[in-house]
């Protein structure tokens, strides 16, 4: 009899010390001791850019500090390539995903793929044109277009031909453009001739720059809609010696900059804060998660940089 209640008594004892276990355990993860990492998937436009690499820093800055597990692809400019990308987080059952689309339009399928899903979506730098995003962090693109803009109206002394390298495919891009013939337009001497698709890239920038200089002789200003176009369309004026073409970038990249410093035809950029927008993005997506309330557009300042401010 004495030995079945020593058993008993054990067995209580080591039920009551498993089940105080559980309870522990449980509370650990309650309250974030062993709690499971968020993981969230990323594809960026690109990695060859300074922008996007600062824009990732600011991503993984924020992610550690929100204990958040990032998966960081480069879509390299490529629809294809980045709808392959979020499909590959959805099968990995990521808990949200953040994206620099390469198409805006084009892209909106695949948000459609991750709604369906019931996978949050976030949008960096590039808006997307369809599928439910939560929330869409990027530079205030039509305010840096009429930055530019007032920039080459007082250049010019309002007045004389100015052209636009673009690219439609591109919403922040088609936002800086639109600030940028919002405030040309105020200007009755100033002719805007069409825009030209400059695809983003040197090579193609440098080709389209060459169509507006040889179209348009007397050609006084172009704006360039990031500094791979500004860039092209720098080395388009310099083999012509059109060193008193007045070019305005966008982005503030590091070799656009040392161009604008050293007096070239590079004249000035619109500078963003990419690290910002990677932190801001961030830290919308862990409102997200604690149920905060989360805005559906942030918008991070930019401003103009010439030889005298980029001292």
């Amino acid at each position: 009899m004495k030995i079945k209640l020593l058993f008993l008594t054990l067995t209580l004892l080591f039920s009551f010390g498993c089940n105080q276990n559980a309870i522990n355990s449980n509370f650990g993860a309650a309250s974030g001791n062993n709690a499971v990492k968020k993981r969230i998937g990323v594809s960026l436009l690109t990695r060859e850019d300074d922008f996007y690499r600062e824009l990732e820093a600011g991503l993984q800055e924020a992610a550690r500090q929100n204990n958040f597990e990032l998966i960081i692809q480069s879509g390299d400019k490529d629809l294809s390539k980045q709808q392959s990308q979020i499909d590959n987080f959805l099968v990995q059952k990521v808990d949200a995903i953040i994206l620099c689309p390469t198409d805006t339009k084009g892209i909106a399928p695949a948000i459609e793929r991750a709604n369906a899903a019931n996978v949050p979506v976030f949008t960096a730098d590039i808006a997307a044109g369809g599928g439910k995003v939560v929330s869409h962090v990027a530079s205030d693109n039509t305010a840096g277009g009429r930055l530019a803009a007032e920039y080459i109206v007082k250049a010019i002394n309002s007045e004389g031909i100015v052209g636009i390298i673009g690219q439609p495919e591109v919403q922040s891009v088609v936002d800086r453009e639109t600030g940028f013939k919002e405030v040309i337009s105020k200007n009755s001497k100033i002719t805007l001739v069409p825009t030209l698709n400059g695809g983003g890239v040197r090579d193609r920038a440098l080709k389209a720059a060459d169509d507006l200089i040889q179209g348009n002789p007397n050609l006084k200003a172009i704006f360039c809609i990031n500094d791979e176009t500004a860039l092209g369309a720098l080395s388009s004026a310099e083999a012509r010696g059109k060193n008193d073409l007045i070019i305005v970038g966008y982005d503030a990249a590091p070799e656009a900059v040392a161009a604008i410093k050293r007096g070239s035809a590079l004249r000035a950029d619109v500078a963003q804060q990419p690290r910002d927008i990677g932190l801001k993005a961030i830290d919308a997506v862990a409102k997200h998660f604690r149920g905060d309330k989360v805005e559906a557009k942030v918008s991070v300042p930019v401003k103009i940089v010439d030889a005298e401010t980029a001292r």
